[in-house]
């Protein structure tokens, strides 16, 4: 059982079961038009440093780094029956260099010129509606939503403008619920049947978002609540 309360403040609520699942602000949460937008004719200026950090010019590679990760052995004699005639001249089998100190990197200071984030400036939003939660003209009442269980059926639709009468109506129903629940567990063991097979997936009902999506309408339309 799905409930959605909005509220006078642009606030809203969902409940699952008469449990609350979610809250918050209907601007901050739901894909209503923002106040304000960044002003599209206002551009990032020329001369506008965004490089926070920089190589530090002063310092530069020590002469006795070493980055050659791989040598040629020293120590490696050239085989008795090497012929350089015929074989070539000799090179000694690579190893690893134990003067090796790894890749030198150079390191980074704050960029003297670095001028911060830059944001385009806001102006307002046409579009924006300060109040968003009372819509009088409802025709319907639409679903948009992904299951894992075939063969769902919904019924029992309830708009009203008091959340005190639809949480009496819901704890009505809730009774015929747990008795339709305990008549199928029932049934299921009276014939042999493994009440996990009819068990909700692993995570249904529990304080997810993706529960709290279920219940919402597509945002595209959330603005005709």
């Amino acid at each position: 059982m799905y409930t959605l309360v909005l509220k006078p403040d642009n606030t809203y609520k969902v409940y699952l079961d008469l449990k609350e699942m979610s809250s918050g602000s209907l601007h901050d949460h739901w894909n209503f038009p923002n106040k304000t937008f960044d002003d599209p004719a206002d551009k990032l200026p020329a001369d506008w440093v965004t490089a926070q950090k920089i190589t530090d010019p002063k310092v530069n590679k020590p002469d006795t780094w070493v980055d050659e990760e791989r040598i040629r052995d020293p120590d490696a004699p050239k085989p008795a029956e090497w012929d350089d005639d015929e074989d070539g001249t000799y090179e000694a089998p690579m190893i690893k260099n134990p003067k090796y100190k790894g890749a030198w990197v150079q390191p980074m200071i704050d960029n003297p010129e670095y001028k911060g984030e830059w944001s385009a400036k806001t102006i307002d939003n046409p579009g924006y509606v300060q109040d968003v939660y009372p819509y009088d003209d409802i025709g319907a009442v639409g679903f948009e939503l992904w299951t894992v269980n075939k063969d769902s059926i919904f019924d029992n639709i309830l708009v009203t403008d008091s959340w005190e009468h639809a949480k009496k109506v819901g704890e009505e129903a809730k009774k015929i619920m747990d008795k339709e629940k305990d008549a199928k567990k029932a049934y299921d063991k009276a014939n042999g049947k493994d009440p996990a097979d009819s068990a909700p997936p692993a995570g249904a009902g529990e304080d997810d978002d993706d529960d709290v999506d279920t219940v919402d309408l597509d945002k595209k339309e959330k603005s005709e609540l």
